[in-house]
């Protein structure tokens, strides 16, 4: 703090949360950064390694996997690091009844993957298996819930120690992979390793810095209580994955694991900027809730500046990358890619709707509203089915980058136009709130 300019250091004086909130966002960002560089030039090299069909396959079964990791996520994250925050005298018995959860919640999602993988393909061995790697590794996620305890204390310093290094040492071991010529498989392993080595970082680092974990507490009626608030969420989770992974696997049945290949790559530079909105969100989350608890005026009146802002960056960001769509396809990925730039071009422009959803999810966790979230993600899910089945065998990749944009925004529209008009209000006076702010 004492190397920024004198003007920013008195904006901080004497305002410890602010300077907690963002020495957390600080250290969100260089997680995402760090992600952003290597993860990019990683994922880019092992995309031009594998090929579109062989690529395609791999995002095939990442995305089925995903769709079952509702199961294991159980829809507690931010309903944990409420009640920590809330009660941080139970945190023990908070953290260790949504561990033993989500533990039970990775192991049914495993299981239920690799059976109806088999049925749906039943004799793809490398399909099954790369499905079953992926799938596993939801079990060794159960360990986030310490990752819940330091966004609670704004402490997410720890968590980015402990997953960052496991992610550039897996990022090397990728790089390995790719100069000894290894098999498809060989990847979703390291993304296993990574996925199982950045869970015992934070286990080193909780011990450590904050407790053992002998000291977790399991209680049924926690569990109960938990699940009592989280199953709204649990299936507007389902509607979510349904809508951001289905299109992959639709594609992969109905077109083939290239088209999907194609589709994966171009997303992936659409969506590598989404930390943007949800590192601020989840760092200012705390004292979101705070803010609710004492002002609804001035909580509505953080929400509008918020989304204001969230508006507008993510619109220029879109206009800059459909612009140079071509140009940023045909240096990333090469000319076996060209078709993505097309689908890059139409894709991106769901991230603004997707930093939109960020702000509202934490509404509707706050103010325990959470049937709306739900009821407007299964509207945008069936409607991204459909729109899937109508424009997958007419445009291909192309025609799911048009169902996701399309399907993205139906429930913000439900959400607003019939269930929560103060919000919508807040949303529609939050685009002009820069400009009014300004002059």
């Amino acid at each position: 703090m004492r190397y920024l300019p004198s003007f920013i250091r008195a904006r901080f004086q004497d305002r410890q949360n602010l300077k907690k909130i963002a020495a957390n966002i600080g250290w969100l960002s260089i997680d995402r950064i760090v992600r952003l560089g290597v993860g990019l030039i990683v994922g880019v090299w092992v995309a031009r390694y594998l090929g579109p069909e062989q690529y395609g396959l791999f995002s095939y079964a990442l995305a089925f996997a995903g769709l079952f990791g509702v199961l294991s996520t159980l829809g507690l994250d931010q309903i944990v690091i409420r009640d920590i925050v809330q009660n941080p005298a139970n945190k023990d018995k908070i953290i260790g009844t949504a561990f033993v959860l989500r533990m039970a919640g990775g192991i049914l999602a495993t299981g239920a993957a690799l059976i109806i993988m088999f049925i749906m393909r039943p004799g793809e061995t490398l399909t099954l298996a790369l499905v079953g790697i992926v799938a596993a590794s939801m079990i060794f996620q159960s360990f986030d819930v310490i990752d819940f305890l330091f966004q609670a204390k704004v402490q997410s310093k720890y968590t980015v120690y402990a997953k960052n290094g496991a992610f550039l040492i897996m990022a090397l071991v990728k790089v390995v992979l790719i100069l000894t010529y290894a098999p498809l498989i060989a990847f979703a392993l390291a993304g296993f390793a990574e996925i199982t080595l950045g869970s015992c970082g934070l286990i080193v680092f909780y011990q450590r810095r904050v407790a053992h974990l002998r000291d977790w507490r399991v209680s049924f009626a926690q569990a109960k209580e938990l699940l009592h608030v989280s199953w709204p969420l649990i299936l507007s989770g389902l509607a979510i994955t349904i809508y951001m992974k289905i299109d992959q696997v639709m594609l992969g049945n109905m077109v083939g694991e290239a088209e999907v290949g194609i589709y994966a790559a171009a997303v992936r530079i659409s969506e590598v900027w989404y930390f943007i909105p949800m590192i601020i969100t989840s760092s200012i989350y705390p004292s979101l809730a705070k803010l609710f608890q004492e002002s609804e005026e001035r909580f509505y009146d953080k929400l509008k500046q918020v989304m204001g802002y969230f508006f507008w960056g993510t619109l220029l960001i879109s206009l800059i990358i459909s612009a140079f769509s071509k140009q940023i396809i045909e240096i990333l990925y090469g000319t076996a890619y060209a078709r993505a730039s097309g689908v890059l071009s139409i894709h991106i422009y769901a991230g603004i709707i997707t930093s939109m959803g960020v702000v509202f999810s934490q509404k509707f966790i706050l103010d325990g509203t959470t049937k709306i979230s739900f009821y407007g993600t299964v509207v945008g899910a069936l409607a991204n089915v459909i729109l899937n089945l109508w424009l997958l065998p007419l445009y291909g990749a192309y025609g799911a980058a048009i169902a996701t944009v399309i399907s993205y925004t139906i429930p913000m529209i439900f959400q607003t136009a019939i269930f929560d008009r103060r919000i919508g209000l807040t949303f529609i006076q939050a685009i002009a709130y820069p400009i009014v702010k300004k002059s």
